[in-house]
C-alpha cells in the first residue's frame, strides 16, 4: 500500500513536473513567405528572373516565326503544284517537312533548356536569401528564447491561438522595414 502510495505521487510529481517545464517554452509564429518576399534581394532576384524569362521568351517567339514562316512558304508551295510540275515540288515539300520537323525540335529543345537555365537561375538566387532568413529567425528565436517557431505561410499549422509573431523582429533583423 505504502509503495502504490509512493508511486501515485511519483507519477503526480513527474506529470506536474512536465506540465510546468512545457508551460516554461516559448512558441511564436512567422510567416516566413511574407519576410521572404520582403527582402530587397527576393526583388532584386525577382527582377533578375524576370528579364531572363523575357530574354527566353523571345528567343521561343523568334524559333516560333521561323516555324510559321517557313510553314506558310510551304503550304504556298503546295498549292501551285500542277501536274505540270508534281514531281519536281513534291521533292520541294519533302525538304520543307523535313525542315519543319527540324524546326520544331529545335523549339522543343530550346524550350527544355529555358527551363532548365530558369530553374537554375532561380535557385542560384533563392537558395542565399533562404538561408539569410532561416538564419535571422534562428537568431530571433534564440534572442527572445523561443523553443519553437511556426510558419504559418506554408499551410502546415492548421491553428494557432495566440503566440506571438516574430516576423517584426526577424524583418528588424534583415533591416527590412
Amino acid at each position: 500500500m505504502k509503495n502504490l502510495f509512493k508511486g501515485a505521487a511519483l507519477a503526480a510529481v513527474m506529470f506536474l513536473g512536465t506540465q510546468y517545464v512545457s508551460a516554461q517554452q516559448k512558441v511564436g509564429h512567422i510567416n516566413a513567405d511574407e519576410v521572404f518576399q520582403a527582402t530587397p534581394e527576393f526583388k532584386a532576384a525577382e527582377e533578375q528572373l524576370k528579364t531572363l524569362q523575357e530574354s527566353k521568351g523571345k528567343e521561343y517567339q523568334g524559333m516560333v516565326e521561323e516555324y510559321q514562316k517557313k510553314l506558310a512558304e510551304a503550304q504556298e508551295k503546295a498549292r501551285t503544284r500542277s501536274e505540270a510540275n508534281k514531281a519536281t515540288v513534291d521533292v520541294e515539300l519533302e525538304a520543307m517537312g523535313q525542315e519543319l520537323q527540324n524546326i520544331e525540335q529545335r523549339i522543343q529543345e530550346n524550350q527544355r533548356i529555358a527551363q532548365e537555365e530558369v530553374g537554375k537561375k532561380q535557385q542560384d538566387l533563392l537558395a542565399p536569401i533562404q538561408q539569410k532568413v532561416m538564419n535571422a529567425i534562428n537568431a530571433v528565436a534564440k534572442e527572445k528564447g523561443y523553443a519553437y517557431i511556426l510558419d504559418v505561410s506554408n499551410g502546415s499549422v492548421i491553428y494557432f491561438d495566440g503566440g506571438e509573431d516574430v516576423s517584426a523582429d526577424v524583418k528588424a533583423k534583415l533591416g527590412i522595414k
